[in-house]
């Protein structure tokens, strides 16, 4: 009796199982991955196993079924928008709806090819195959960006939020603005080069790369560290000048948090300027593929 008692209290002591840290992809122990490959196997093996003529494609009693399967995954994959704007506890926890809106969404690649026969062409059918694919795909970006970057984003800011980068940026150039004052016109004009010819984010492919050739601060940089350097070699350096080249290698290195910051920022957003866009093209190419089928077939 003691002993069973001890097993009791262990088992009390140990209580429920701690989801507060448990990630979408494997919240409920990857139920929804369970789910969304049983449903995937269910339906290749009964593609196998059925042999109509001609083979099972979208217009046989399968096509049918597997099109309306899709057809209600897509609509319902696509309200998770409005899902966000509730809160519920579990078992329809946003984490859970989630979790089940990424992995029913890949299992969509299996009931869509399945309901096409593998047949594709220049229709509104495939078309709106074609617009599946490519939902599917920027999700699983957006899925691998989301798992990737936000800590990467967390470790780069060192507690700095954007607007406070650049309010050191704006610092260091008014600090290379009044150290530049007693500079003759030809080492005032490099800083001007970092001052007004310097840019932090720029367009979407600089966003990205984090790239920028042509940045003023980066040319001033080299410019005055070589003066110093021949300076230092025929003697002592102007010491304003060397105050600048410090000031220039402080803003060169305020420019790349920025700029790795700005562009883990839009690699986290610009996925969605796919996925949202498209996934409304998808449902409207899906209706007019319903409307198609029972109008014209």
């Amino acid at each position: 009796m003691a002993g069973n008692r001890t097993m009791a209290g262990k088992a009390i002591a140990r209580g429920p199982r701690d989801t507060a840290h448990e990630g979408f992809l494997t919240h409920g122990r990857m139920r929804w991955a369970k789910v969304a490959a049983a449903l995937s196997l269910l339906c290749i093996i009964v593609y196998a196993l059925l042999d109509p003529q001609p083979r099972a494609n979208g217009g046989t009693a399968y096509g049918y079924a597997l099109g309306t399967l899709g057809a209600g995954l897509i609509v319902w994959l696509s309200l998770i928008g409005l899902r966000k704007r509730i809160i519920t506890p579990r078992p329809y926890s946003l984490k859970a709806w989630t979790s089940a809106h990424v992995y029913l969404g890949l299992s969509l690649i299996v009931i869509g090819t399945l309901h096409a026969g593998f047949q594709l062409g220049w229709n509104v059918h495939s078309l709106a195959y074609v617009l599946m694919i490519i939902v599917i795909l920027s999700g699983i970006y957006g899925v691998v960006v989301y798992a990737r970057l936000p800590a990467q984003l967390s470790a780069n800011r060192n507690e700095a939020t954007q607007p406070q980068m650049l309010e050191a940026i704006r610092t260091l150039d008014r600090q290379l603005d009044t150290a530049a004052q007693p500079l003759g016109k030809a080492e005032a004009d490099l800083v001007r080069l970092s001052l007004e010819e310097c840019e932090v984010a720029g367009g979407l492919w600089r966003r990205l790369t984090a790239h920028h050739p042509n940045c003023g601060n980066a040319r001033a940089r080299d410019a005055v560290q070589a003066l110093v350097r021949s300076q230092m070699q025929s003697g002592k350096p102007d010491p304003a000048l060397t105050q600048i080249l410090f000031l220039l290698e402080r803003k060169d290195a305020a420019l790349a948090q920025a700029r790795r910051h700005i562009r883990m920022k839009t690699s986290l957003e610009i996925w969605l300027y796919v996925h949202v866009p498209v996934t409304v093209a998808l449902i409207v190419a899906l209706v007019a593929h319903v409307l198609s089928v029972f109008l014209y077939w």
